[in-house]
């Protein structure tokens, strides 16, 4: 009726829009006529439906970022691209939080949300496996399959599809193997996390948290998903909250109201209020802080930070104090991390190995095409026809040079490689997150390496601590405790060993069973450099500190005698490598006394030494990157056998050197010391810059752009799953020598592909030169099936390579591309005319009867079949041999001599009962003894290549040709580069007006240096710098920008010199306002330096900033 009722009123179906256009308005007209207070009510719950379907118009901004493509079977048409974005309903969030969500609602938000980890394993296994069908290599042989079916030749048909499948299979297979091993090693490291469901408490894999769980948020644990606060733990039911909810409401919009008369009384007088004020009382309406979260792995921002109700909790963060409920909104790719982690993940990027093999297929297509057409113009010249006589016409020359010219198996092979390496490296604790990931991991010249967990044991233990005269040990120790955390399931290593080293002190333990009660526990922060906890018992009250040495001298004026005697004690642990905490403790009414020092060290490994030096001989640089003081970085770099140039990463980086200068203190650095996740970042840089390939150990979310950046990226033991994302390899297991023994078997690894590749290489040559030869010559070929057959041969004794046990180079490897072009052809010249010969013999027995190499009867078929087969496989235990100078051999392993033993007594068989040799003399048999001399024949042949293929590896500039020039130097360019980057946009004001001028972002004013020795006190610079930092936090870095300038020209004082100049010059660099710099007191005077170092040995508790 709708169909009849529009052509009556001749619709835009008609052609006539203006009326449709008409039509709709009168009906819209309509539906608002009525009450006039109805209609309102009738608009609002309209759209009050079209929000809640559309969810708040997110659609519209969908639709907007959409991106469209054409599919090649519908090029007419655009289809929108599927974003992999779901938008969550957001009554799903409305969950109870004492009941959750019921286990029938979790598969239906899966669905829509997917699994809540930041990259998915599961693989379309079919698609993998049509993926082994693709490749020009793999396009080659299917022409091949195609000519073969023309030719009606069914045995090459058949033979050349298995070849093609068991190709496939292999190569499936083996990946899918290394790739389930992997997956079983990444299961035993998932993140946990407590959840709300069916009304109980219980804990689950984070990966199985779906959009509306409700998690439990405890101090200690990581956070398994973005998560908006709901209320304190305590709160069960809500009602707190909602109480603190509706009160932050009311406020709010007195607030508003406020805001607009002091808008207008402002307006007037020409002021505006305080951010900050604004900021402190947003903070107020939201009522109690519920739990504080460790945001330094995403942000930088070193103080802990507080969450309110309705804040949202990061994923991968962690939860330094309270206890709160919070409700999952969104899964892990979703969430702040995951789109973090996808702006530095590029898995499309083709690694080094596949352009290297794209490059050698490629070259060895353009050689068959050559042959082909060399052979064509000769056949020409005798009139070969097209398609006949069957085994010697142009289609079947062609078919020829297709199979020999292009090894269907180097994909395979090289995957087939890769894959058993990878998982060899799995079961050694090491995930290779990319195949390709292993060649860059064999050519690293130089690791950047974590000292704790990586270099040390990360096991702190306690030495003998310093105790003030007249202190009983036992209150020290009893003091040290209560100024720790008590979440025994969450203790980082500086509370756990203070805590554990009760143990030692019985009467301390009494002392603590004496009845004490925590009133307020504030955790540690790097600006304050302390722990304070307010304790009671018996109605006394007290505030106990632990912390950095100085900061603790920094709470009162103590005895002269004792801060000495405490500073000398500061100054020794440190040099010794020791971290130091300094104790004190407040009774209410009373002044603070100072307790004493604790002592702590954190061991090397007992195997890190004898590593450190076996990665020298492997020709890798090892440089310690550590967030403790360069002090202690000396200490630890004397205990480990590496040289103590040690630097401050900080000023070495941010310095006023050029450009050439700084790369040259990079590369001749043995350590970086203060070190955080944008000096990773900056250290990798320089050194690519100068030719290195690098590896980088991190395991924070801020690190992962230093993963990326390197050419092999290493999340150590404990990593972020943002670290890991990035990584190339993923290490379960502490310790450098779990890194260097992958260096060890990623070059194993290495030698094994390009032993292949120069032995199929040298194989390509061999037959295509003879063949083009026998043609051109004699207008002869060997037979298209026994040809088949030496394909099939080649591949399949080969693919017994990747069990191989291969050497490793004493240096790090490259392919040398030209070098491995020269020795293959120059193998595969020697391989053609040892062929030659053996047909030139075969001339004096045209009959097959007697004569040359054949002693009674022989098919020349098959004994040019066997020659071949003989020579051609053991010319891989030729090629396998070490290649570098100073690499020893090894014997082969018995998978690869199994393999081509096998091959070679099927090619004998093959030419003792004449399979597939056509028409020839005696059935195509041959004798024994033929067989027999071929056997010794190919031998001597085999070890005249081998001598030469020695001789080639002993020429040194063969041995130079294709090697990358590492450590190579630009000066004029590194020091433009340099400068350009400090280039910095000046706002200057004087008497003439405002205006803006270029100038180095190096030529900070440098005279308050001899003023911060004459007038500037050390305590009270250091507290103008802590209060700097704080008044920092929440406004984007500003007051870090000055303080990464004035770090930059090396004087801690410039700083306050600056803000005092804030009205006549205002300084912004991009770098400097994207990467927060560490909030650390930087002074000149060598003084204040110690005191730095001692300060910062309680602050770094570890390098994995």
């Amino acid at each position: 009726m709708a169909i009849i009722h529009r052509k009556k009123n001749h619709s835009a179906e008609d052609g006539d829009a203006e009326a449709e256009q008409r039509r709709h308005d009168e009906d819209e007209k309509k539906k608002y006529e009525g009450e006039e207070y109805d209609v309102l009510l009738r608009y609002v719950n309209e759209q009050k439906e079209k929000l809640k379907n559309k969810g708040g118009g997110e659609d519209d901004d969908d639709d907007k970022d959409a991106k469209y493509t054409r599919k090649w079977y519908m090029p007419w048409k655009k289809v929108k691209v599927d974003s992999g974005k779901r938008r969550i309903p957001p009554e799903w969030l409305d969950t109870d939080r004492q009941k959750g969500i019921s286990s029938g609602d979790v598969e239906e938000r899966r669905k829509l949300a997917g699994f809540n980890e930041l990259e998915s394993p599961s693989e379309n296994q079919v698609l993998k496996f049509i993926s082994y069908f693709r490749g020009p290599i793999l396009y080659v042989m299917e022409i091949a399959v195609i000519l073969a079916a023309g030719l009606q030749d069914w045995i090459d048909f058949g033979v050349i599809i298995g070849i093609l499948m068991m190709n496939a299979i292999v190569g499936w297979y083996q990946e899918k193997q290394a790739g389930d091993i992997v997956a079983q090693l990444k299961a035993g490291i998932a993140l946990k996390a407590t959840v709300v469901r069916d009304g109980k408490e219980q804990d689950i894999e984070a990966r199985e948290l779906v959009p509306g769980d409700i998690l439990v948020l405890e101090e200690g644990q990581t956070i398994a998903a973005d998560a908006k606060i709901l209320g304190d733990y305590s709160d069960k039911d809500g009602s707190k909250a909602k109480e603190i909810l509706e009160k932050a409401g009311k406020k709010k919009s007195s607030r508003s109201s406020d805001d607009t008369h002091h808008d207008n009384d402002d307006e007037k007088e020409g002021h505006h209020d305080d951010d900050d004020d604004e900021d402190d009382d947003e903070d107020k309406h939201k009522g109690p802080s519920l739990c504080s979260v460790d945001q330094s792995a995403i942000t930088g921002e070193s103080l802990a930070v507080d969450k309110f109700i309705g804040d949202i909790a990061y994923y991968t963060c962690g939860v330094k104090r309270g206890k709160c409920y919070a409700v999952v909104t969104c899964a892990a790719k979703e969430s702040f991390v995951g789109r973090t982690a996808q702006l530095v993940s590029d898995s499309n990027e083709k690694g080094h190995f596949q352009i290297v093999l794209g490059g050698i297929g490629t070259s060895l297509l353009v050689l068959v095409i050559f042959f082909i057409f060399v052979v064509w113009i000769g056949s020409f010249f005798r009139g070969v026809q097209i398609s006949t006589p069957s085994q010697n016409n142009l289609l079947v020359y062609a078919l020829v040079f297709l199979i020999i010219g292009v090894p269907v198996g180097l994909p395979v092979v090289t995957t087939t490689t890769l894959a058993v390496g990878a998982a060899y490296l799995a079961r050694r604790k090491a995930i290779v997150q990319k195949l390709t990931a292993i060649e860059s991991l064999a050519g690293v010249d130089i690791l950047c390496s974590d000292k704790t967990g990586t270099l040390t044991a990360n096991k702190l233990s306690l030495n003998d601590p310093f105790i003030a005269p007249d202190v009983d040990p036992n209150w020290f120790m009893t003091v040290a405790v209560l100024a720790s955390s008590h979440n025994v399931r969450g203790l980082d290593p500086i509370d756990k060993v203070t805590v554990v080293g009760l143990k030692d002190y019985p009467k301390a333990q009494e002392m603590l069973r004496a009845g004490w009660k925590t009133n307020k526990f504030t955790p540690f922060d790097p600006v304050s450099k302390r722990i304070t906890a307010e304790v009671e018992k018996d109605g006394k009250k007290f505030t106990c500190a632990k912390g950095a040495p100085n900061a603790i001298l920094k709470l009162s004026r103590f005895d002269a005698d004792t801060v000495r005697a405490y500073r000398d004690q500061a100054q020794q642990f440190a040099t010794r490598g020791f971290r130091s905490l300094g104790v004190a403790v407040k009774e209410d009414g009373k002044d603070w006394e100072l307790l004493g020092m604790l002592c702590m060290f954190d061991p090397p490994r007992a195997d890190t030494a004898k590593t450190i030096g076996e990665a020298h001989e492997l020709g890798i640089q090892v440089k310690m990157l550590t967030g403790d003081a360069v002090a202690i970085a000396k200490e630890t770099c004397k205990q480990l056998g590496l040289k103590t140039n040690v630097y401050d990463s900080e000023k070495l980086i941010g310095g006023g050197m050029a450009g050439s200068d700084i790369r040259d203190f990079v590369e001749a650095a043995d350590g970086f010391a203060e070190v955080f996740p944008e000096h990773k970042y900056q250290v990798v840089s320089l050194l690519q810059e100068r030719g290195h390939l690098t590896a980088m150990t991190g395991d924070g979310v801020n690190d992962a752009p230093s993963l990326k950046k390197a050419d092999c990226g290493i999340a150590v033991e404990g990593a972020s799953d943002a670290a890991r994302t990035a990584a190339d390899v993923v290490f379960l297991d502490e310790g450098l020598s779990t890194i260097i023994t992958a260096i060890k078997v990623a070059r194993q690894i290495f030698h094994r592909m390009k032993a292949y590749i120069i032995y199929r290489i040298a194989l390509c040559v061999h037959l295509q030169v003879y063949l083009m030869l026998s043609i051109l010559i004699l207008n002869e070929t060997i037979r298209v099936d026994l040809i088949v057959f030496l394909a099939i041969f080649a591949d399949v004794a080969t693919i017994a390579i990747a069990y191989d046990r291969a050497p490793y180079a004493r240096q790090p490897v490259e392919w040398q591309l030209p070098k491995v072009w020269i020795i293959s052809t120059i193998m595969g010249l020697l391989l053609a005319a040892g062929t030659w010969i053996i047909r030139g013999t075969m001339f004096l027995s045209p009959d097959g009867q007697h004569g040359g190499i054949v002693q009674n009867f022989g098919s020349v078929q098959e004994v040019l079949f066997l020659e071949v087969a003989l020579t051609e496989s053991w010319i891989i235990f030729v090629t396998r041999l070490a290649q570098e100078p100073g690499t020893p051999n090894v014997w082969p392993s018995w998978q690869l001599i199994g393999a081509v033993l096998g091959v070679d007594i099927l090619a004998s068989i093959f030419s003792l009962f004449g399979w597939i040799s056509g028409e020839a003399p005696h059935g195509g048999w041959t004798d024994i003894v033929t067989v027999v001399k071929l056997w010794c024949y190919s031998f001597g042949v085999t070890i005249i290549i081998l001598l030469v293929y020695l001789i080639l590896n002993k020429i040194r500039w063969l041995d130079n040709i294709g090697r990358t020039t590492r450590s190579h130097k630009n000066e004029k360019l590194e020091n433009f580069l340099t400068d350009l980057q400090r280039l910095t946009i000046v706002h200057e004001t004087d008497h003439t007006g405002s205006y803006y001028r270029f100038a180095s972002g190096s030529q900070t004013p440098a005279q308050p240096q001899q003023e911060d020795k004459k007038g500037t006190g050390k305590d009270s610079k250091t507290n103008k710098t802590a209060d700097d930092a704080k008044s920092t936090k929440g406004k984007g870095g500003a007051a870090e920008g000055d303080k990464t300038m004035s770090d930059h020209a090396g004087k801690g004082g410039e700083s306050a010199d600056m803000k005092q100049d804030k009205g006549k010059t205002s300084q912004t660099t991009p770098a400097q306002t994207q990467t927060p710099a560490p909030e650390e007191e930087g002074e000149s005077s060598s003084n204040v330096a110690k005191e730095d170092e001692e300060s910062s040995t309680a602050t770094r508790v570890d390098d994995k900033a």
